[in-house]
């Protein structure tokens, strides 16, 4: 049985609309069937942890399945597991990530996957991912499915044996490329498709490898023992759990080029039908300008953030901050600013739970919020209406907590959840009286030194209607 979420609306479908990245242009999203939405994430290799850059791509995922969820429909979502097949660099030789990774650690393949695995599906609940309705298949549970869909492009043509596999030939697919229109031409020996003797034109790629000396995970197969390529398991995954076509298909920019071209030539050639309607692809989170890489050094992961003391959804509230599309630069300091902003969501949302006795009601606000998540993910301005809304003296205190519970249920970030404080230090609580009462004798120029200096012993210092609110920031 499809696990189903629970936080399926009762709204009627609404208009959305999507960047594809097929077309480049926004269009109005139509689904394959009304009321129900098909969506697959290229998930994880799991032979090392995900890294914050990885995450970004699982939040914006989830970010598209809520906004379909609250706008009335029902979403069937897989992330796939790769624990096969990914060689380095997405070359089309060398050593297989697992193995890379087995290696490292002197375990099994199965081994490190399993713990890997179990580690991403702990950091999107984290981030509020609702991982209870996604399938997590694993490329090693469907391997007679990927086999058959490789004996099928070989019998109708697209297939050709070398020493090292069996490859297809992007020759024969004339719309190879169409993705981002890379197309042959930009596909040359040496430009992330590593040369290799016998391959009839560079762009061409493994759909099984034979089985080398050594090799931990192989399998028996119509070409001989071996394990499949990387590309073929999303599609061969995507035509098992959700047909062999689907309303949407998302992944970082970087699979564009390469992984997900390779996916629509396998499949259409395969199906005789496209692979996906709408392709959604975010852009990098980048360190100081630069991609997120372990060779560069500047590799942060979940569980670093908490060791320094951020909540989780601080991460989450921080991508939100940037469109999907457009790249986005990660700093503490950057952070630190969204926990600051995250956790005053949280003080206003529990105010007017009590302001408004938990009642909703209908508002222009709550409007100008769904029409703005449903242009294109635009999460920085629906932010902007949702923070501007509420600071609002032109809604009364049930508008806004609707406005809240439509906050939440789009972004995920827990509103309703109690900020758990402790009392203030006895220094920290004798400067902010000494700066209440410079305030209150108007005396501003101690009150600003009075302020900084609570700033640097770490804390923020916000002045509501009833006194300063001061928030530790994460070490």
């Amino acid at each position: 049985m499809w696990p189903f979420s629970s936080r399926r609306s009762t709204r009627p479908p609404a208009q959305i609309f999507l960047t594809n990245s097929l077309t480049g242009s926004k269009e109005l999203f139509v689904p394959l069937k009304p009321g129900s939405v098909s969506m697959y994430s290229c998930g994880p290799t799991v032979y090392d942890r995900a890294s914050i850059g990885n995450l970004r791509s699982y939040v914006f995922s989830d970010t598209l399945a809520r906004m379909f969820l609250a706008s009335g429909s029902h979403v069937r979502r897989v992330i796939n597991i790769t624990d096969v097949g990914h060689l380095v660099a997405d070359a089309e030789e060398g050593e297989d990530k697992m193995a890379l990774g087995a290696a490292r650690e002197r375990r099994s393949p199965a081994e490190i996957a399993e713990r890997y695995a179990r580690l991403f599906v702990e950091d999107l609940d984290a981030l509020e991912v609702d991982t209870g309705a996604i399938l997590f298949p694993r490329a090693t549970e469907y391997v007679a499915e990927q086999i058959a869909m490789a004996k099928t492009l070989e019998e109708r043509g697209f297939a050709y044996r070398l020493p090292e596999g069996l490859y297809f030939d992007t020759s024969r697919f004339a719309r190879y490329g169409v993705l981002g229109n890379v197309g042959h031409a930009r596909l040359k020996a040496g430009a992330r498709v590593a040369p290799l003797a016998g391959k009839r034109h560079p762009s061409d790629f493994a759909l099984w490898r034979f089985a080398k000396p050594g090799d931990l995970q192989q399998w028996p197969s119509p070409w001989g023992r071996g394990n499949p390529g990387w590309h073929i398991e999303c599609s061969a995954m995507i035509r098992a759990l959700l047909g062999p076509t689907i309303d949407i298909h998302t992944g970082g920019e970087d699979h564009i080029a390469v992984h997900h071209n390779n996916e629509i030539a396998q499949s259409e050639s395969a199906n005789d039908r496209p692979l996906a309607r709408y392709w959604l692809h975010n852009a990098f989170l980048t360190v100081q300008g630069e991609k997120i890489a372990k060779s560069a050094g500047n590799v942060f992961y979940l569980s670093d953030l908490a060791a320094r003391g951020y909540d989780p959804l601080a991460l989450r509230y921080f991508f939100l901050q940037a469109h999907y599309r457009t790249p986005l630069s990660f700093s503490f300091e950057a952070l630190d600013a969204a926990a600051e902003g995250l956790l005053r969501l949280r003080r206003l949302a529990a105010a007017l739970r009590e302001e408004s006795g938990g009642k909703a009601a209908p508002s222009a606000a709550r409007e100008r919020l769904a029409l703005s998540v449903r242009d294109d993910l635009a999460t920085p301005a629906a932010l902007g209406i949702l923070w501007e809304s509420l600071k609002s003296e032109e809604y009364a205190p049930e508008e806004k907590w609707g406005l809240i519970e439509d906050a939440d249920a789009f972004f995920g970030l827990a509103l309703g959840r109690k900020a758990e404080e402790g009392p203030l230090p006895p220094e920290v609580a004798a400067l902010a009286e000494r700066r209440e009462a410079a305030r209150a004798a108007k005396d501003f120029a101690a009150a600003d030194r009075l302020r900084r200096e609570l700033e640097a012993r770490g804390y923020a210092v916000e002045d509501g209607a009833k006194g300063p609110i001061l928030t530790k920031r994460p070490r």
